[in-house]
């Protein structure tokens, strides 16, 4: 459970609630049973897994679709919750949901083609009532969607789709987005510095690592380094972007790129000024934290801090922008789309990006006052703050 007993103690939780807000309102587990060639590896059945943590401020529930041959029941319910307190701090009308196809994230788009049709079949009642709102997560893309909007015909029954179909322009570069926007203030506010005189190293290159490399970039921030699940490199005298990202198309990694190799636990021990881990959870533990030399964390990924690795950071002096304030750009994103699929309407990129801007920097200045106030860190602030309006929420609905 994300809350502990300092923020339950601040937003005067009652048991009620803590009760509802403690284990996952629902759990759905299932086997699809494709048959897939033996060459792509894919065991049989497929676990799959579909969590609504709270509905307190839903129907729907919402959250994307981890693909991944590794994903547990027990790290889909934790991002499921995850997912209730980050929608919960934008003041969006979203419960918390999570769903998880226990298959290989690198499999072929035809291969997870037919593994997605299969979760939208097994789940059509879920999809089409409303109650999930999937979108991409690790291992699942705009393409994926656009196979569960094959099934349901209905807009609003998922976002990250293809903008052809509805899909949100600057939907796909949502997360990366928001993740620079909180960069760029959070180093003017805690290191000083404008972001174009801020040394940076970022941990994944997938959709949120990528973008926010590239809007970091315009910024002006030298990314001194950059890893994937393969390796990465580091330049000193920084990265051009537009070729690690040609590099990265044609070798299937940046490990290599200028002819250097830098390991992941290499990365996180750099010194840099900023630090985004934004591939997977839990990268920063107590075996390393020690190692950070990062004076600020941006959290892109969904908890790569762990709990005990926030204290050492924190005695060290690290400031922490947690994940459900620094990545919510692509939830802030598919509400829009959510709700322009329902009316019809229609936006430009540029509409949704300012949307993102606003939305974050309000909560972020939010979260500084409320942690200024109460002198706490701003994961803790964050949560209170998430965890209050879930608390409104619920008694305003007779919950508690």
């Amino acid at each position: 459970m994300l809350l502990d007993k300092e923020i339950v103690r601040l937003v005067g939780m009652n048991e009620k609630a803590l009760m509802l807000l403690s284990e996952p309102d629902r759990v759905i587990h299932f086997r699809l049973r494709r048959h897939l060639p033996a060459e792509y590896g894919v065991g049989f059945p497929v676990q799959v897994y579909v969590v609504y943590h709270s509905a307190a401020k839903g129907p729907p529930c919402k959250g994307g679709i981890r693909m991944a041959s590794d994903v547990t029941l027990e790290e889909t319910i934790q991002l499921a919750e995850t997912m209730t307190y980050k929608s919960a701090l934008m003041n969006l009308p979203f419960g918390g949901g999570k769903a998880a196809i226990v298959a290989d994230s690198q499999l072929p788009p035809e291969a997870k083609e037919v593994l997605v049709r299969g979760f939208a079949h097994e789940i059509r009642y879920e999809l089409v009532s409303g109650n999930y709102v999937p979108a991409p997560d690790l291992g699942t893309s705009p393409r994926e969607m656009a196979v569960i909007f094959g099934e349901t015909h209905i807009r609003e029954s998922v976002t990250g789709k293809p903008v052809g179909i509805g899909g949100l322009p600057g939907r796909e570069e949502a997360t990366g987005y928001g993740v620079a926007v909180v960069a760029e203030r959070a180093a003017r506010k805690f290191l000083g510095r404008e972001i174009s005189d801020v040394s940076v190293g970022v941990q994944g290159f997938g959709n949120v690592g990528s973008w926010a490399c590239t809007f970091l970039a315009e910024r002006g921030a030298k990314i001194l380094a950059v890893t994937d699940r393969g390796g990465g490199t580091m330049r000193r005298e920084g990265i051009d972007m537009e070729e690690l990202k040609k590099y990265e198309k044609e070798h299937g990694s940046v490990d290599g790129y200028s002819g250097k190799h830098l390991s992941n636990q290499e990365l996180l021990g750099l010194d840099v000024d900023l630090l985004i881990p934004a591939a997977i959870g839990g990268v920063i533990t107590k075996e390393n934290a020690g190692n950070i030399k990062a004076k600020l964390i941006i959290e892109g990924a969904n908890a790569p801090v762990t709990r005990e690795a926030d204290e050492i950071l924190a005695q060290k002096g690290v400031t922490l922008v947690p994940d459900i304030l620094a990545n919510a750009g692509g939830v802030v994103a598919s509400y829009d789309e959510w709700r322009k699929g329902k009316s019809g309407t229609r936006t430009k990129r540029e509409e949704t990006y300012a949307t993102i801007k606003e939305t974050l920097l309000d909560v972020f200045e939010e979260v500084l006052k409320y942690s200024s106030k109460e002198k706490i860190s701003l994961r803790k602030a964050s949560l209170a703050l998430a965890a209050t309006r879930l608390l409104d929420t619920m008694e305003g609905r007779g919950w508690v």
